[in-house]
């Protein structure tokens, strides 16, 4: 039987969950979280949310009212590891074990961090003006998440891709200098998750106050619907579908059926107010049969302790036994086991490597060295981590490198004897 495959989603903690967090995010998560084969890790990144907010009481209540959320939507605790981000010690102890392998090159190219040193030089301060050390080692943080897990596909839009690949880089670093202990992990973009527009037209966000409330009371969504932004067309004027904020929430709920008709709707002039209407009675329709299990989990936050401590218990399962095997891996070993331990790494020295790395153009490499240190391969440049690791496994499979192609060439003066010699090594020391 296959292994499951293991997903991993992450909410950080600052705020309260909004309609457009409950199409992209939490429901499609939610019926992931079902699928047959798969291993699903939801957490609340309440340590993330450190980064971005100094307010407890905000935190704290963010917390509650996302956990409530998750599980007001259908989230099954019993069948998906469902935890609060600092209940897993092990996360930080293994942020500090990435950091010591992470290359700072690598943490300047960060987007948010790049974000905020372009803004302070345009403002003609300082670059790293509000640049706290947290905001600058977010990446590594975010690896710890993914790797402690052992994840192999993370759910993410593409302004997150690059995190996943930096987390990639750092499994990477980590594993040649310790031996193979990191699963290498993929983003998984989904296009087909829709991204709400929210009331102004522009994608709705808490930053531009443009959203509608997931489990307000009905008569605060009724009103924030029906300031939805539309045209000036009377009722009985055709209306168009395309650009229209309203359409489009409306398409993220109704079924292909419900779509068509308000479509049909718009083209016959329907009233504005009639659309909005339409668009309130089929969100709560949705909606409301799982407010009262929200209102109900918010009034008794001790239910949601005890849940997130279960899951909490459940997560550690996995990752105290693998914290265990990296402390063992890096040198913070029991004494007692010391000279057997010495024994293995000095084997492993001796085998050959794959070093992956990314240059400033943004493609992935690798080069295969001896047990010396000396250049067997080199590969050229690959569009993806996952590509490159792909041709770095179909070449450790077959021990052998005997059609490389445009893919990589023979280091000066090395033949490809010794390539398959070194290759064969490898494969011995895995059997």
């Amino acid at each position: 039987m296959a292994a499951p495959v293991r997903y991993l989603t992450g909410i950080t903690t600052t705020g309260t969950p909004h309609l457009g967090n409950y199409v992209g995010a939490i429901r499609p998560a939610v019926q992931a979280s079902r699928a047959a084969g798969t291993e699903n890790f939801y957490f609340l990144a309440d340590y993330h949310a450190l980064i971005k907010c100094d307010e407890p009481a905000r935190i704290q209540r963010s917390t509650l009212e996302i956990a409530a959320c998750w599980l007001a939507a259908g989230l099954d605790p019993e069948q998906v590891f469902f935890y609060r981000q600092s209940d897993i010690p092990e996360i930080p102890e293994l942020t500090w074990l990435l950091t010591c392998v992470t290359g700072k090159g690598l943490l300047n190219r960060a987007h948010a961090y790049k974000a905020q040193v372009d803004k302070n030089t345009a403002a003609g301060v300082d670059p790293d003006t509000d640049v706290t050390a947290g905001l600058f080692m977010y990446p590594v943080l975010m690896a710890a998440d993914i790797l402690m897990f052992k994840a192999h596909r993370i759910p993410v839009g593409r302004d997150q891709v690059q995190h996943i690949e930096m987390a990639r880089d750092m499994a990477q670093s980590f594993n040649h200098l310790y031996g193979e202990h990191m699963v290498l992990p993929e983003a998984a973009i989904d296009e087909s998750v829709a991204l709400l527009p929210g009331l102004d037209g522009r994608k709705m966000s808490k930053s531009y106050d443009n959203v509608i409330a997931l489990f307000g009371p009905p008569e605060q969504i009724r009103k924030q619907i029906f300031s939805i932004v539309t045209d000036s067309r009377a009722p009985g004027e055709p209306k168009a579908v395309e650009g229209s904020a309203l359409f489009q929430i409306y398409q993220a709920f109704a079924s292909p059926q419900e779509t068509q008709q308000l479509r049909q709707a718009y083209a016959d002039g329907i009233a504005w107010s009639d659309a909005k209407q339409l668009l309130f009675e089929r969100i709560d329709r949705e909606i409301a049969p799982m407010r009262a299990r929200y209102e109900h989990l918010v009034n008794h936050p001790a239910e949601l302790e005890q849940v997130l401590q279960a899951g909490a218990a459940k997560a550690r399962r996995r990752a105290t036994p693998l914290l265990a095997e990296l402390r063992h891996a890096v040198g913070l070993r029991n004494l007692a086991s010391a000279a057997g331990a010495a024994k293995k790494d000095k084997a492993r020295a001796a085998l050959p490597t794959f070093k992956q790395y990314r240059e400033d153009d943004g493609l992935f490499h690798f080069k295969f060295v001896d047990a010396q240190g000396r250049l067997l391969l080199q590969s050229a440049g690959f569009a993806s981590p996952k590509e490159a690791g792909q041709f770095i496994a179909q070449l450790k499979q077959s021990a052998s490198a005997p059609q490389l192609g445009d893919r990589a060439t023979l280091a000066d003066g090395v033949a490809l004897a010794e390539v398959n010699a070194a290759l064969q090594a490898l494969a011995d020391a895995s059997n």
